[in-house]
C-alpha cells in the first residue's frame, strides 16, 4: 500500500478556473510527444529516441506499457522494459506518462498476453449479434477485469517503489481508445442479461441530480422518453443504437474505473482515458462505440471517479470544436495524442493559452529526420521559456490563445480596457506566400498589467483598440523582442519602427517563432 514517501506525488490542483498538474509540489506544463505504438517494445530501438526528443524541446514522453510483455506468463512479471525507460528518461531529465495497453488498445485486445488470448473460455471475447467472436475482450467478464486490474496494480506498485522519490512518471493513461467495433454493444449472454435488466440506480441518480448540467446530447436522449428514473435500458432510453451505446459505455466505464482504482491504491497518480472521435458522423460501431466520447461524458464521470481526465485524440480538422466539447463538465484539457503534422506548432499555443491546457502531445514524435526543424519543436522552445509565466496566469482570465488559418483569419480577444484583434500574418499581403500555402498560425497572449502584454507565437499580427471612451485610441508605447533565460526576461531589439509598421501592429511573421513584450497607451 501507499507509504508516506509518495504523499507529494504528482497530482491535479485547481488554480482559479484552471486545473493544473503539479510535479514535486510545483505546477507543470506537459510539452510532450507520444511514441509510436511499438517503439517502447525494444530497448535497442529506444536508444536513439532520447536525443531526438531532446532536440524537440520536449519535457515529457508518453510511452506504452504492454500487458503482454509485462506479464508474459500468468503471475510472472518482467519489468525490464519499464525500468529501462524510466531510468533513461530520468537520465535525460525527461518525465514520462505511461500508457497502459491492457485489455484494450484502439478497441482491440491486441496487447493482451497470449495466455489470455488463447484461453477464451476463461477470458471470453465480446460477441456480435450473430454469436461470432471479436478480437475484443468482454467488459462483462469478471476474469478479464480481475486479470487486467491485477497486472495494472502490480505495475503501479512497482512504479511507486522505483520512482516515487523522483516523479519521473507523472500521469498514467488507463487502456487506450476504448470502444466497441463493429457493433454498438456486446451481445454475450452476460451482456444481454445486463441489457434487459434495470438501469443501475447509480447512473439514474447521477442523471437526476445533474439534470440541468449534463451535456445536451445525453439530456435530449434521456428526455425523449420522459426522463424516467427507473426501468430497463430500452424503457428509460428507448430502442436504438444510441441506447446500446449508453449501455456499453456504462460497463466500459465501471470496468475502467476498477482498473484505475486498483492502480491508485498503490500509487495515486493522475489518470486519464483517451478517445477515438466520431468526426465522420457515422453510427455507433462504425466508430469505436461507448468510449469516453463527448456525448457520453456524464456516463464516464458518473461511473469512473478514479479517472481524472477524459481526453480527445485528434486525427481530424475540427480542433476547436472538440476542445470546446471536452472542456465541458469541468473536464480539464489534456491532449495526449494528435497527428504529427506542421499545424501542431500553432495548435499547441492555442490549446494551452485558450483552454488552460495541461499539455499537448503529437503521436509518433520520434518519426522525424529533422527534429529541431519541426514546427512543434519551435513552438515548444517558446513555450518552454514561457512556462513559469503561463502557469502563473492560467485560470486568472488574463491569458488566451489564437488559432488562425485560411478560413478563420481573425480573432478578437478582450483584455481589460483593450480589444486585441489577432489576424493571420498572411492577411498583410507582404509575404508573397499564396493563401493556399499560409498554413496555420497561432499564439498566446498574456496580460501582465493594465497596459502590458506578453505576445508569443508564429504567423500572427495584432492590432489594438480600446473600450475607454475618454481616451478612445490605443497605441503601442513600446515593443521589445527577447527571450526568457532561467525565468528572467532578456530583452533584445526595440521594435518601434518597421517591425511594428511604425506603431500600427505587433507582428510575428509566418515561418518565425518569437516572444515580444508590449506596452500600450491610450490617447484622444
Amino acid at each position: 500500500m501507499l507509504t508516506c514517501q509518495a504523499q507529494n506525488h504528482p497530482q491535479l490542483k485547481k488554480q482559479g478556473t484552471a486545473v493544473q498538474l503539479t510535479v514535486k509540489g510545483k505546477p507543470f506544463l506537459v510539452l510532450g510527444g507520444e511514441l509510436g505504438n511499438s517503439s517502447a517494445s525494444s530497448l535497442p530501438y529506444m536508444k536513439d529516441i532520447w536525443a531526438t526528443v531532446k532536440q524537440m524541446h520536449l519535457n515529457t514522453v508518453l510511452t506504452p506499457v504492454y500487458w503482454e510483455l509485462l506479464e508474459p506468463a500468468e503471475g510472472k512479471f518482467d519489468f525490464t522494459l519499464v525500468d529501462s525507460i524510466i531510468y533513461q528518461a530520468r537520465r535525460h531529465d525527461l518525465h514520462l506518462v505511461l500508457l497502459w495497453f491492457g485489455a484494450w488498445k484502439n478497441s482491440m485486445s491486441c496487447y493482451a498476453p497470449a495466455w489470455v488470448k488463447k484461453d477464451q473460455q476463461r477470458f471470453p471475447r465480446a460477441q456480435k449479434q450473430d454469436g461470432s467472436g471479436l478480437e475484443i475482450l468482454s467488459a462483462f467478464s469478471h476474469n478479464n477485469l480481475t486479470a487486467d486490474a491485477k497486472a495494472f496494480r502490480i505495475l503501479m506498485k512497482h512504479v511507486h517503489e522505483i520512482d516515487a522519490a523522483y516523479s519521473t512518471v507523472i500521469m498514467v493513461q488507463v487502456e487506450n481508445e476504448i470502444g466497441m467495433l463493429t457493433e454498438a454493444r456486446e451481445h454475450t449472454a452476460a451482456a444481454d442479461a445486463a441489457f434487459n435488466d434495470q438501469v443501475p440506480a447509480a447512473l439514474l441518480d447521477h442523471l437526476n441530480k445533474h439534470k440541468e448540467e449534463i451535456v445536451p446530447e445525453l439530456k435530449q436522449h434521456w428526455g425523449a422518453n420522459g426522463y424516467l428514473t427507473k426501468g430497463t435500458w430500452e424503457q428509460v432510453f428507448g430502442k436504438g443504437l444510441a441506447t446500446d451505446e449508453l449501455f456499453q459505455a456504462w460497463y466500459y466505464t465501471t470496468y475502467t474505473n476498477t482498473v484505475a482504482r486498483e492502480g491508485k491504491a498503490e500509487y495515486p497518480l493522475p489518470m486519464f482515458v483517451n478517445t477515438a472521435l466520431n468526426y465522420k458522423n457515422v453510427k455507433p460501431g462504425e466508430y469505436p462505440s461507448a468510449g469516453p466520447l463527448p456525448h457520453l461524458m456524464d456516463i464516464w464521470q458518473a461511473a469512473a471517479p478514479a479517472i481524472d481526465i477524459l481526453s480527445p485524440d485528434f486525427y481530424n480538422p475540427y480542433f476547436k470544436h472538440y476542445n470546446d466539447l471536452y472542456t465541458r463538465r469541468n473536464n480539464p484539457l489534456f491532449i495526449p495524442e494528435i497527428r504529427f503534422e506542421p499545424s501542431d506548432g500553432a495548435k499547441a499555443f492555442y490549446a494551452i493559452g485558450h483552454y488552460n491546457g495541461i499539455g499537448f502531445s503529437p503521436f509518433s514524435i520520434e518519426s522525424t529526420d529533422k527534429p529541431a526543424e519541426e514546427p512543434v519543436a519551435k513552438s515548444y522552445e517558446v513555450l518552454r521559456q514561457l512556462t513559469p509565466v503561463i502557469l502563473a496566469y492560467q485560470g486568472t482570465g488574463k491569458i488566451d490563445g489564437a488559432l488562425l488559418d485560411t478560413t478563420n483569419t481573425k480573432q478578437d480577444i478582450p483584455a481589460g480596457k483593450y480589444v486585441l484583434s489577432v489576424a493571420h500574418d498572411g492577411t498583410l499581403g507582404w509575404s508573397g506566400i499564396p493563401r493556399a500555402q499560409w498554413g496555420e498560425a497561432g499564439g498566446i497572449i498574456i496580460q501582465t498589467g493594465e497596459d502590458e502584454f506578453i505576445v508569443a507565437g508564429t504567423g500572427i499580427v495584432i492590432t489594438f483598440a480600446t473600450t475607454d471612451k475618454t481616451t478612445p485610441i490605443a497605441g503601442i508605447l513600446q515593443a521589445d523582442e527577447g527571450e526568457y533565460v532561467n525565468g528572467e526576461w532578456a530583452a533584445g531589439r526595440r521594435l518601434n519602427g518597421d517591425q511594428t509598421h511604425q506603431g500600427r501592429h505587433i507582428r510575428i511573421p509566418m515561418g518565425t517563432w518569437g516572444i515580444q513584450r508590449v506596452k500600450l497607451y491610450r490617447y484622444k
